[in-house]
């Protein structure tokens, strides 16, 4: 089977995203699965480092390779998503994932590019790719935080690819992390994205913080006893010209998996209160994900690519 580097350069060459999804547990990871084979997707499943902390490494492993056995005609590629030191990445290279992020955003330049140029040099040796940051998102998801946006210097983008090696770049042009992404309209800074591009011309970038939060999860959230209110997030048409337009060869989706997974579970618990048998709405939440999933895939231009 074809390997990640094989569709990032295809991505690139055909305009499409690959959608990375994270996942927390097993019925997440199955309805993501089950979208990505619905459209005969490459996927990348993702998992952070509050979610290697929360199932540890013997789940994670024994959950991906159950899914490489049940979906051996889907691309699955394991990615550590936001490491956040040299030796959360060295960890997940040792354990063969396919690639793993390490996020120095939040720390001086020359301190990221130290960093990552270590975690690149040690990855590389392993056969592991490398995703890098550059530029911080607003907002709070798991273990990442941040109280304003710094958008990507695109002249530093291309010194820092240059003297870390790394294999993609997470960049900054207005997403943020957690569902609550935008108060009026939402926009993306695609003339940053152009010039960053321009810097580096057909170098993969990819785009974090982008769940849509769909508001029928927010209006099913709210009405069965949680409080979204004002959630909002990127405009998924503005994701669909990001890799139809430009180098977005991966897009995160996060917020999104979470939000359908818990207006499932809020909306069977309350219309079934004598129920107690965690099937019968775990199978809901993974047919609700599996058809986000599809969703998403659309958006992302990513359907029959394997």
């Amino acid at each position: 089977m074809k390997g990640l580097k094989y569709y990032i350069k295809d991505s690139l060459k055909n305009h499409y995203a690959i959608g990375a999804y994270n996942f927390v547990n097993m019925e997440m990871l199955k309805g993501i699965c089950e979208g990505a084979k619905e459209t005969n997707s490459p996927t990348i499943v993702s998992v952070s480092e509050g979610a290697f902390k929360y199932m540890d490494e013997n789940f994670v492993l024994g959950l991906y390779n159950s899914a490489l056995k049940s979906y051996k005609d889907i691309p699955l590629f394991l990615h550590l998503d936001h490491g956040k030191s040299f030796e959360m990445c060295k960890k997940a290279v040792d354990l063969k994932f396919k690639s793993v992020m390490i996020d120095g955003s939040s720390l001086p330049f020359e301190e990221n590019v130290a960093v990552t140029k270590k975690v690149v040099d040690y990855a590389h040796a392993h056969g592991v790719l490398v995703e890098a940051e550059l530029g911080v998102l607003k907002g709070v998801e798991d273990e990442v935080s941040a109280s304003e946006n710094i958008y990507t210097n695109p002249l530093k983008a291309k010194e820092f690819v240059e003297r870390t090696n790394c294999d993609t770049l997470a960049v900054a042009i207005g997403t943020s992390h957690g569902a609550y992404k935008f108060s009026g309209e939402a926009k993306l800074r695609f003339d940053i994205l152009s010039e960053i591009e321009k810097n580096l011309p057909n170098f993969p970038l990819v785009l974090h913080g982008a769940s849509s939060v769909p508001q029928k999860y927010v209006e099913k959230i709210n009405r069965y006893g949680g409080d979204v209110k004002g959630a909002k997030g990127v405009d998924e048409k503005l994701l669909t010209k990001a890799c139809k337009e430009h180098n977005i060869y991966k897009i995160n989706t996060d917020t999104d998996l979470r939000m359908a997974y818990i207006a499932t579970l809020r909306e069977y618990i309350k219309e079934n209160p004598t129920n107690i048998d965690s099937r019968k709405f775990n199978s809901l939440a993974i047919e609700e994900i599996k058809q986000l999933v599809i969703e998403k895939n659309r958006c992302f231009n990513n359907i029959n690519r394997i």
